[in-house]
């Protein structure tokens, strides 16, 4: 099989899961059931390919289990926060705007878009399991930045949990933990996770892919990630602007260097 039917097949698969998922949206007037099929997605592209592609080897294997246990971690702490709330904010606010024919726009602009989003950031994954070659330094490394990733994104997701448990921290900012380093230690983790699946699955003549973290990159620092979240962050949390101040947006980094080089920018 090659690397274009493969994509094929899962877009054609990742695609019928969006629509049937749409429907259900329909039922409950609930499109942000969307965000707790995004890591599943990936898990299922990952499967079908390693299942599709026949020879089985470790890198292929390893490539199912770090997109697997991402996903399905993932996957979990959403259906777990979302459970009992109504639609995210910013699914409602896109109601609002489109209005009536929402129901239908958003078969396309919500659940067609993350299918379409989901095949390119996949791209990695599916080139590697075309891939027979044996595990080699590049492959090692991308454990590694995976692992990191990994462990920033669940550490910080189970240390928002806890902060957001608390009654009394409503409307503050939380400071502590990673979030005292990064001011988004999950997104951050996430861009990692995905360059370290990009290394992980490195063999012969597939670095093209390097579109697929690229996009993740660019979707989590400039679009639906870190400017999207603060847009309504800066006005519900007290004390968001000194915290920008100190900590740094996405990579991690001292929080006091970064205070004093602000300092430093305000005085010039």
């Amino acid at each position: 099989m090659s690397l274009l039917e493969l994509v094929g097949v899962n877009f054609a698969v990742t695609t019928a899961l969006m629509f049937l998922l749409w429907l259900v949206s329909i039922t409950l007037r609930d499109a942000s059931i969307v965000d707790v099929f995004w890591g599943l997605g990936f898990v299922v592209i990952a499967w079908l390919s390693f299942f599709l592609t026949g020879e089985s080897t470790s890198r292929k294997m390893l490539l199912v289990l770090l997109v697997s246990i991402w996903g399905l971690r993932l996957s979990v702490y959403l259906a777990r926060r979302k459970f009992g709330t109504p639609e995210d904010s910013r699914y409602q606010a896109m109601r609002a705007s489109i209005g009536p024919q929402f129901w239908v726009v958003s078969l396309f602009l919500v659940f067609g878009l993350q299918a379409i989003i989901m095949n390119f950031v996949a791209l990695p994954v599916m080139a590697g399991q075309l891939d027979t070659s044996p595990i080699g330094f590049w492959n090692l490394l991308g454990v590694a930045l995976w692992t990191v990733g990994f462990l920033f994104e669940a550490v910080g997701d189970y240390q928002l949990a806890r902060f957001k448990a608390d009654p009394n921290n409503r409307r503050k900012v939380l400071d502590r933990g990673l979030w005292r380093y990064t001011r988004h230690p999950n997104y951050f983790g996430d861009f990692l996770v995905w360059w370290g699946i990009f290394f992980a699955a490195q063999g012969q003549g597939s670095w093209w892919t390097a579109i697929g973290p690229l996009l993740m990159s660019i979707l989590l620092i400039r679009v639906s990630g870190v400017t999207l979240l603060e847009r309504s962050l800066k006005h519900n949390k007290e004390g968001y602007a000194d915290y920008i101040a100190r900590t740094s947006a996405f990579f991690p980094w001292p929080p006091k260097l970064r205070a004093a080089a602000h300092e430093k920018d305000i005085r010039r």
